[in-house]
């Protein structure tokens, strides 16, 4: 599974990332947990977390464009839902991870799966 917003909530572990107002509207945050690259975004004042990494190059993904709620891949334009981490075109075929975001006491927190 890579589509981790799908985990209940108290089965995840959330890490403190920021303060909810240092990502204003239409902000990224480049991040790293745990040696895994990740890019947090604030769109519409909705929170979404997305490994910054393109299923089809393993690239970075999170200094692509923004459309409406697609990330766009700045090397060869293949495309991800932020809310899913889907792969939504070619050249990618393989879904990336989305992670589970809230905001508690005016922190934003992202939320790891449980480790197997």
């Amino acid at each position: 599974m890579l589509d981790y917003t799908k985990i209940a909530p108290e089965k995840c572990e959330f890490i403190e990332i920021a303060s909810e107002d240092e990502i204003q509207n239409g902000d990224r945050l480049h991040i790293e947990i745990d040696g895994q690259p990740l890019v947090l975004f604030n769109i519409g004042g909705e929170f979404f977390a997305l490994a910054d990494l393109c299923s089809h190059d393993d690239g970075p993904l999170g200094d692509g464009e923004l459309e409406k709620m697609e990330i766009i891949c700045p090397r060869h334009g293949a495309r991800f839902d932020v809310r899913s981490g889907k792969a939504l075109t070619l050249p990618a075929v393989v879904d990336i991870p989305a992670y589970p975001v809230r905001v508690k006491n005016s922190k934003v927190e992202i939320g790891l799966p449980p480790v197997d």
